[in-house]
């Protein structure tokens, strides 16, 4: 072999320091791509994640705090020994109906949540037919839903009530007396009268509190407990 040809071989790429470095740089910048590409995908998905993580939390937070306010308006109204708030409401007739007007006497409040449906019917029925002996136990009886005071008059008039119908179209007694709250049916829950009887003692204290009243024999009960008073 010739001296040229043999200075020839010794410059081929593949053995030279310069092609060396040049493959190292090269595997050198594509792992720093593939690096960057396997960071970037990592930076995405943790911010994503926590996005998500806090959309869960605030979710969290507006669910509590709704099953935490239901409870709370099921919930209020009076307790034994408070003093029964007064109200202004007209009646059947025409006339109006106070706290005042009983003032020294002991008397019932039952909350009925819409006039002449079946078990409404039957618990003023039942008060009706007792309102003899309530009248003989110095106890008054008043019936209160959020009805206009026409819709009382044909309640009565139909069932031949004898005892006073109040309207609270604006729902300000029912709601002073925990009578109106959450209610729920066919699995929709919505506001509405619940049906609650308080007795009020002569001194102007609540003596009794009956709620989510079931009709039969409710009236009978509350007789007994106006009686013991």
């Amino acid at each position: 072999m010739s001296k040229k040809s043999r200075k020839k071989s010794s410059k081929t790429p593949s053995g030279s320091p310069t092609a060396k470095k040049k493959t190292a740089k090269t595997r050198a910048s594509s792992q720093t791509r593939s690096a960057k590409t396997q960071r970037t995908p990592a930076r995405k998905s943790a911010a994503t994640i926590a996005k998500a993580g806090s959309h869960k939390a605030a979710s969290k937070q507006l669910k509590s705090s709704k099953s935490a306010s239901a409870p709370a308006a099921a919930k209020s109204g009076l307790a034994e020994g408070q003093k029964a708030p007064a109200f202004r409401l007209p009646r059947d007739g025409g006339d109006v109906v106070t706290l005042a007007d009983y003032a020294g006497r002991k008397l019932v409040l039952f909350f009925y949540p819409q006039a002449d449906t079946p078990g409404c019917t039957r618990e003023a029925i039942d008060f009706t037919r007792l309102a003899d002996a309530f009248a003989a136990a110095g106890t008054a009886v008043l019936g209160i839903s959020a009805d206009p005071v026409k819709a009382q008059e044909k309640f009565r008039d139909k069932h031949m009530l004898g005892i006073p119908l109040i309207s609270d179209e604006k729902h300000e007694m029912l709601e002073a007396y925990g009578a109106w709250g959450q209610k729920s049916m066919y699995g929709k829950s919505f506001l509405g009268i619940l049906r609650t009887t308080i007795l009020v003692g002569a001194d102007g204290r609540v003596a009794r509190v009956w709620r989510h009243v079931r009709v039969d024999g409710h009236a009978g009960e509350v007789l007994e407990a106006a009686r013991s008073l």
